[in-house]
């Protein structure tokens, strides 16, 4: 168990017993995963996005086993800002810290939904997910655009009171100067990456896996382009970083805290094991006890460059 080490870290305004949370998307709204983990033991949830109303997604056959991870083309559908608060926020028990996800085709819809978050106590920041890479309209194209990535972290930031991070896409050429852009704006802290733009093909029937064609590929296959684009961004602005992508063992997770994130979301590996997130924690805490770690703060951005070549 993890007692004999502090396991707090923070984003931001958001106090979190240990570093991990579920990632969007993966946990649902929280309550399906109740029969199976207290999700109190955890740092908190990111719940599915939410859009104004209710949001039908892609039809399927819309996921697809790949190696090493999985390919998804669900496309964020959702019950709706308004049925989240009223329904799935108080199936949850008080303990349990939650993120709220956003997501629009309008930056002026994405603004709106965050007013409607913003009055809501149980929910403790936002999370813009301005880089879902597999819908047709919204989604990627803000979060590969840094002028269309500018206006839409201004309007939001406008919009809500409450801590706002940014959820970036990786299928960008430089995540340094999108990381600077929603710094630049206003923005209180980043989590990165989001899934990676893939594809698989039938070769029998001669068609794509799934029937969007186009999906996000996550899992461990991403781990590595995580992992380099967390730390890239962490030279390159001062806001926290909650580091996402592949995270599948404590070790990932420390590995992700090295190289510059306060907190990590864990994802796809909880599709196959639900206290995936309970593994991660007891795993950082097991290493941090073998490494003589009193404090989980204490690995944050602590990875150490190789001494010169003699």
């Amino acid at each position: 168990m993890s007692e004999s080490v502090d396991l707090r870290t923070s984003l931001h305004r958001v106090e979190l017993r240990n570093p991990v949370l579920l990632a969007s998307g993966t946990c649902g709204y929280g309550a399906e995963l109740l029969p199976f983990v207290d999700l109190g033991e955890l740092g908190g949830i990111v719940a599915k996005s939410l859009t104004l109303e209710p949001r039908q997604g892609n039809f399927p056959p819309r996921i697809a086993e790949a190696p090493a991870g999985m390919l998804n083309a669900i496309s964020l559908e959702n019950v709706g800002v308004e049925a989240f608060l009223r329904e799935k926020l108080p199936a949850l028990p008080e303990s349990v810290t939650v993120i709220s996800s956003v997501f629009e085709t309008e930056i002026e819809r994405y603004a709106e939904v965050c007013k409607r978050l913003d009055g809501e106590p149980r929910v403790a920041a936002l999370e813009l997910n301005a880089s879902c890479p597999h819908v047709k309209s919204g989604g990627i194209e803000f979060g590969q655009d840094p002028k269309i990535l500018g206006s839409l972290v201004r309007a939001c930031r406008a919009a809500t009171t409450k801590s706002l991070f940014v959820k970036l896409s990786p299928n960008v050429t430089s995540i340094a100067e999108m990381a600077r852009v929603c710094e630049g704006e206003g923005a209180d802290g980043l989590a990165l990456v989001n899934a990676v733009q893939g594809m698989l093909v039938d070769v029998h029937q001669r068609r794509p896996m799934l029937r969007n064609g186009l999906g996000g590929l996550s899992g461990p296959a991403i781990f590595p382009i995580a992992l380099r684009m967390v730390y890239q961004a962490s030279r390159a602005v001062r806001i926290p970083i909650c580091g996402i992508g592949g995270i599948a063992s404590g070790e990932d997770a420390v590995a992700m805290l090295l190289c510059g994130a306060s907190a990590i979301q864990v994802g796809t590996v909880g599709y196959a094991n639900p206290r995936a997130g309970l593994d991660v924690r007891d795993g950082i805490a097991a290493y941090c006890r073998s490494h003589g770690v009193k404090a989980v703060r204490e690995l944050v951005g602590a990875l150490e460059a190789w001494p010169p070549v003699a």
